[in-house]
Protein backbone atom coordinates (compact mmCIF):
# COMPACT_ATOMS: atom_id res chain seq x y z
CA UNK A 1 0.00 0.00 0.00
CA UNK A 2 1.32 3.49 -0.80
CA UNK A 3 3.06 5.20 2.11
CA UNK A 4 1.11 7.53 4.36
CA UNK A 5 2.32 10.69 6.04
CA UNK A 6 3.22 9.92 9.64
CA UNK A 7 2.20 12.22 12.51
CA UNK A 8 5.11 14.11 14.00
CA UNK A 9 6.47 12.74 17.27
CA UNK A 10 4.97 9.30 16.74
CA UNK A 11 7.89 7.55 15.05
CA UNK A 12 8.58 4.99 17.80
CA UNK A 13 4.89 4.08 18.16
CA UNK A 14 4.46 3.71 14.39
CA UNK A 15 7.58 1.57 14.15
CA UNK A 16 6.31 -0.70 16.91
CA UNK A 17 2.94 -1.07 15.22
CA UNK A 18 4.61 -1.90 11.93
CA UNK A 19 6.68 -4.59 13.65
CA UNK A 20 3.48 -6.19 14.94
CA UNK A 21 2.04 -6.20 11.42
CA UNK A 22 4.99 -8.24 10.16
CA UNK A 23 3.57 -11.34 11.87
CA UNK A 24 1.10 -13.21 9.65
CA UNK A 25 -0.66 -16.55 9.48
CA UNK A 26 2.04 -17.66 7.04
CA UNK A 27 4.86 -16.31 9.23
CA UNK A 28 3.66 -16.49 12.86
CA UNK A 29 7.24 -16.58 14.20
CA UNK A 30 10.15 -14.38 13.17
CA UNK A 31 13.78 -14.11 14.25
CA UNK A 32 15.43 -10.80 15.08
CA UNK A 33 17.34 -10.72 11.80
CA UNK A 34 14.20 -11.36 9.77
CA UNK A 35 12.36 -8.57 11.58
CA UNK A 36 15.26 -6.15 10.98
CA UNK A 37 15.29 -6.93 7.26
CA UNK A 38 11.54 -6.70 6.79
CA UNK A 39 11.18 -3.52 8.84
CA UNK A 40 14.24 -1.85 7.33
CA UNK A 41 15.60 -0.99 10.78
CA UNK A 42 18.99 -1.57 12.36
CA UNK A 43 19.44 -4.30 14.95
CA UNK A 44 19.73 -1.96 17.94
CA UNK A 45 16.51 -0.09 17.19
CA UNK A 46 14.64 -3.27 16.36
CA UNK A 47 15.77 -5.03 19.53
CA UNK A 48 14.74 -2.04 21.66
CA UNK A 49 11.25 -2.00 20.12
CA UNK A 50 10.88 -5.76 20.52
CA UNK A 51 11.85 -5.56 24.17
CA UNK A 52 9.26 -2.85 24.78
CA UNK A 53 6.55 -4.90 23.05
CA UNK A 54 7.50 -8.00 25.04
CA UNK A 55 7.36 -6.03 28.30
CA UNK A 56 3.69 -5.28 27.56
CA UNK A 57 2.99 -8.87 26.43
CA UNK A 58 2.26 -7.67 22.90
CA UNK A 59 4.99 -10.05 21.77
CA UNK A 60 6.66 -13.01 23.39
CA UNK A 61 10.02 -14.64 22.70
CA UNK A 62 10.36 -18.39 22.51
CA UNK A 63 12.97 -19.81 24.88
CA UNK A 64 13.31 -22.83 22.60
CA UNK A 65 14.27 -21.16 19.32
CA UNK A 66 14.62 -17.44 20.06
CA UNK A 67 11.81 -16.49 17.69
CA UNK A 68 9.26 -13.78 18.43
CA UNK A 69 5.51 -14.25 18.08
CA UNK A 70 2.38 -12.28 18.91
CA UNK A 71 1.66 -12.25 22.63
CA UNK A 72 -1.38 -12.78 24.87
CA UNK A 73 -2.07 -9.07 25.35
CA UNK A 74 -2.78 -8.74 21.63
CA UNK A 75 -5.11 -11.75 21.79
CA UNK A 76 -7.02 -10.12 24.62
CA UNK A 77 -7.27 -6.84 22.71
CA UNK A 78 -8.48 -8.68 19.62
CA UNK A 79 -11.21 -10.47 21.54
CA UNK A 80 -12.23 -7.21 23.19
CA UNK A 81 -12.35 -5.44 19.83
CA UNK A 82 -14.54 -8.16 18.33
CA UNK A 83 -16.95 -8.24 21.24
CA UNK A 84 -17.37 -4.47 21.29
CA UNK A 85 -17.49 -3.82 17.53
CA UNK A 86 -20.84 -2.19 16.80
CA UNK A 87 -20.88 -3.12 13.12
CA UNK A 88 -20.26 -6.78 13.92
CA UNK A 89 -22.94 -6.87 16.62
CA UNK A 90 -25.56 -5.35 14.33
CA UNK A 91 -24.66 -7.45 11.31
CA UNK A 92 -24.57 -10.81 13.11
CA UNK A 93 -28.33 -11.59 12.84
CA UNK A 94 -28.21 -10.69 9.17
CA UNK A 95 -25.28 -13.03 8.54
CA UNK A 96 -27.20 -15.85 10.19
CA UNK A 97 -30.22 -15.15 8.02
CA UNK A 98 -28.19 -14.95 4.81
CA UNK A 99 -26.38 -18.22 5.58
CA UNK A 100 -29.64 -19.99 6.45
CA UNK A 101 -31.45 -18.78 3.33
CA UNK A 102 -28.60 -19.43 0.89
CA UNK A 103 -27.07 -22.51 2.49
CA UNK A 104 -23.68 -20.89 1.84
CA UNK A 105 -21.14 -19.08 4.03
CA UNK A 106 -21.91 -15.44 4.85
CA UNK A 107 -19.18 -13.04 5.97
CA UNK A 108 -18.72 -9.51 7.24
CA UNK A 109 -15.41 -8.03 6.12
CA UNK A 110 -13.49 -4.77 6.56
CA UNK A 111 -10.30 -3.52 4.84
CA UNK A 112 -6.83 -3.57 6.33
CA UNK A 113 -4.24 -2.08 3.99
CA UNK A 114 -4.64 -4.03 0.71
CA UNK A 115 -6.50 -6.99 2.25
CA UNK A 116 -10.00 -7.75 3.50
CA UNK A 117 -10.34 -9.02 7.07
CA UNK A 118 -13.12 -11.44 8.00
CA UNK A 119 -14.68 -9.69 10.99
CA UNK A 120 -17.47 -12.26 11.38
CA UNK A 121 -18.67 -15.36 9.59
CA UNK A 122 -21.53 -17.86 9.59
CA UNK A 123 -20.49 -21.01 7.77
CA UNK A 124 -22.29 -23.05 5.13
CA UNK A 125 -24.76 -25.79 6.05
CA UNK A 126 -23.26 -28.02 3.34
CA UNK A 127 -20.55 -30.59 4.01
CA UNK A 128 -18.52 -28.89 1.28
CA UNK A 129 -18.53 -25.14 1.81
CA UNK A 130 -16.40 -22.04 2.15
CA UNK A 131 -14.86 -20.94 5.39
CA UNK A 132 -11.93 -18.63 5.99
CA UNK A 133 -12.41 -18.25 9.75
CA UNK A 134 -12.73 -14.99 11.65
CA UNK A 135 -9.48 -13.02 11.50
CA UNK A 136 -8.43 -14.36 8.11
CA UNK A 137 -7.20 -11.76 5.61
CA UNK A 138 -7.51 -12.16 1.85
CA UNK A 139 -5.95 -10.03 -0.94
CA UNK A 140 -8.39 -7.27 -1.86
CA UNK A 141 -8.00 -7.61 -5.63
CA UNK A 142 -8.98 -11.31 -5.62
CA UNK A 143 -12.12 -11.11 -3.45
CA UNK A 144 -15.67 -9.94 -4.09
CA UNK A 145 -15.58 -7.94 -0.84
CA UNK A 146 -12.36 -6.23 -1.88
CA UNK A 147 -13.64 -5.41 -5.35
CA UNK A 148 -16.89 -3.93 -4.08
CA UNK A 149 -15.02 -1.88 -1.46
CA UNK A 150 -12.71 -0.51 -4.16
CA UNK A 151 -15.69 0.28 -6.39
CA UNK A 152 -17.62 2.29 -3.81
CA UNK A 153 -14.90 3.78 -1.61
CA UNK A 154 -13.24 7.01 -2.75
CA UNK A 155 -9.66 6.35 -3.84
CA UNK A 156 -10.24 2.63 -3.38
CA UNK A 157 -7.66 1.63 -5.96
CA UNK A 158 -5.01 3.52 -4.00
CA UNK A 159 -5.07 0.74 -1.40
CA UNK A 160 -3.53 -1.69 -3.86
CA UNK A 161 0.14 -2.23 -4.51
CA UNK A 162 1.29 -1.77 -8.09
CA UNK A 163 2.03 -5.50 -8.40
CA UNK A 164 -1.05 -7.67 -7.80
CA UNK A 165 -0.28 -11.26 -6.78
CA UNK A 166 -1.48 -14.06 -9.03
CA UNK A 167 -3.28 -16.69 -6.94
CA UNK A 168 -4.93 -18.67 -9.76
CA UNK A 169 -4.99 -18.52 -13.55
CA UNK A 170 -8.06 -16.24 -13.29
CA UNK A 171 -6.72 -13.74 -10.75
CA UNK A 172 -6.69 -10.16 -11.98
CA UNK A 173 -3.07 -9.01 -11.89
CA UNK A 174 -3.34 -5.67 -13.73
CA UNK A 175 -4.86 -2.62 -12.06
CA UNK A 176 -6.34 -1.57 -15.40
CA UNK A 177 -8.31 -4.82 -15.65
CA UNK A 178 -9.74 -4.29 -12.18
CA UNK A 179 -10.54 -0.66 -12.91
CA UNK A 180 -12.49 -1.78 -15.99
CA UNK A 181 -14.82 -3.88 -13.79
CA UNK A 182 -15.74 -1.06 -11.40
CA UNK A 183 -18.48 0.67 -13.48
CA UNK A 184 -20.45 -2.59 -13.78
CA UNK A 185 -20.04 -3.26 -10.03
CA UNK A 186 -21.37 0.20 -9.21
CA UNK A 187 -24.29 -0.22 -11.59
CA UNK A 188 -25.54 -3.53 -10.18
CA UNK A 189 -24.48 -2.84 -6.58
CA UNK A 190 -22.42 -5.96 -5.98
CA UNK A 191 -19.14 -7.57 -7.04
CA UNK A 192 -18.27 -11.13 -7.97
CA UNK A 193 -15.19 -13.32 -7.86
CA UNK A 194 -15.01 -16.65 -9.68
CA UNK A 195 -11.96 -18.88 -9.21
CA UNK A 196 -9.80 -15.80 -8.61
CA UNK A 197 -8.88 -16.31 -4.96
CA UNK A 198 -8.76 -20.10 -5.19
CA UNK A 199 -9.76 -22.58 -7.89
CA UNK A 200 -13.31 -23.76 -7.22
CA UNK A 201 -14.18 -20.83 -4.95
CA UNK A 202 -16.66 -18.08 -5.86
CA UNK A 203 -18.33 -15.24 -4.01
CA UNK A 204 -20.53 -12.16 -4.29
CA UNK A 205 -20.45 -9.08 -2.06
CA UNK A 206 -21.95 -5.67 -1.47
CA UNK A 207 -21.07 -2.77 0.81
CA UNK A 208 -22.63 -1.73 4.10
CA UNK A 209 -23.14 2.02 4.47
CA UNK A 210 -23.50 4.23 7.50
CA UNK A 211 -26.16 6.82 8.11
CA UNK A 212 -24.17 9.46 6.19
CA UNK A 213 -23.61 7.11 3.26
CA UNK A 214 -20.04 6.23 4.21
CA UNK A 215 -18.80 2.73 3.42
CA UNK A 216 -18.33 0.77 6.66
CA UNK A 217 -17.72 -2.78 5.49
CA UNK A 218 -18.79 -5.49 3.07
CA UNK A 219 -21.19 -8.44 3.22
CA UNK A 220 -20.51 -11.54 1.17
CA UNK A 221 -21.93 -14.93 0.36
CA UNK A 222 -19.38 -17.43 -0.89
CA UNK A 223 -19.06 -21.11 -1.70
CA UNK A 224 -17.98 -23.69 -4.30
CA UNK A 225 -18.08 -22.45 -7.88
CA UNK A 226 -20.11 -25.50 -8.90
CA UNK A 227 -23.00 -24.26 -6.76
CA UNK A 228 -22.60 -20.56 -7.51
CA UNK A 229 -23.58 -20.37 -11.18
CA UNK A 230 -23.96 -17.07 -13.05
CA UNK A 231 -27.70 -17.05 -12.36
CA UNK A 232 -27.31 -17.90 -8.69
CA UNK A 233 -24.60 -15.26 -8.15
CA UNK A 234 -26.92 -12.65 -9.63
CA UNK A 235 -29.71 -13.75 -7.30
CA UNK A 236 -27.45 -13.78 -4.25
CA UNK A 237 -26.03 -10.39 -5.15
CA UNK A 238 -29.52 -8.89 -5.26
CA UNK A 239 -30.31 -10.49 -1.89
CA UNK A 240 -27.15 -9.01 -0.39
CA UNK A 241 -28.04 -5.52 -1.63
CA UNK A 242 -31.49 -5.79 -0.04
CA UNK A 243 -30.02 -7.06 3.22
CA UNK A 244 -27.37 -4.32 3.37
CA UNK A 245 -30.01 -1.65 2.81
CA UNK A 246 -31.86 -2.87 5.91
CA UNK A 247 -28.75 -2.26 8.00
CA UNK A 248 -28.03 1.29 6.88
CA UNK A 249 -30.61 3.19 8.98
CA UNK A 250 -29.11 1.65 12.13
CA UNK A 251 -25.77 3.37 11.78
Amino acid sequence: MPGKASPQGAQAALRAIRLLKLFTAEQPELRLGEICNRAGLNKTTTHRLLQALCSESMLEKSAANGCYRLGPALMALGIQALSSNDLRLRARPLLEQLAAESGETATLEVPIDDTMLILDEVTSSHFVGAGGNIGTRWPMHATSTGKVWIAFEDQGLDRLTHKLASLTSRTITERGQLDAQLPAIRERGFAETVDELEDGFSGVATVIRGGMGQVLGALSICGPTQRLSDTRRASLGASLCTAAARLQPNF
